[in-house]
């Protein structure tokens, strides 16, 4: 699915407001794609990757390592574990803005 800005944007902003759901608990990418393919149904593992990365490097979640994880960078994207961060916390309950994922 060829996403424009504003899905990119809500995309991005749905993968907070899940993760904010369980706070401070993380959740596997592979429940949160689940998730948002519910609502966008057409959404890739490819683009979803690259929004995981994304907020990870923005600082609004980060990757929980498992006792299981040996090898964490070969850890497959579905496997891995995310959780919001405070920063995120932020954003998802919009005390703060980023006009990088304002709709």
């Amino acid at each position: 699915m060829a996403k424009g800005s504003d899905q990119i944007k809500e995309v991005r902003r749905r993968v907070l407001y899940v993760l904010k759901l369980v706070y401070p608990a993380p959740r596997t990418a592979q429940s949160l794609l689940t998730t948002l393919i519910q609502i966008f149904p057409g959404l890739e593992n490819e683009d979803f990757r690259k929004d995981i990365a994304y907020l990870s490097e923005k600082g609004y979640i980060e990757r929980v390592l498992t006792d299981e994880e040996r090898y964490p960078a070969t850890t497959s994207l579905r496997n891995q574990w995310h959780k919001l961060t405070a920063a995120g916390v932020e954003i998802a309950d919009q005390v703060i803005d980023d006009p990088a994922l304002e709709v």
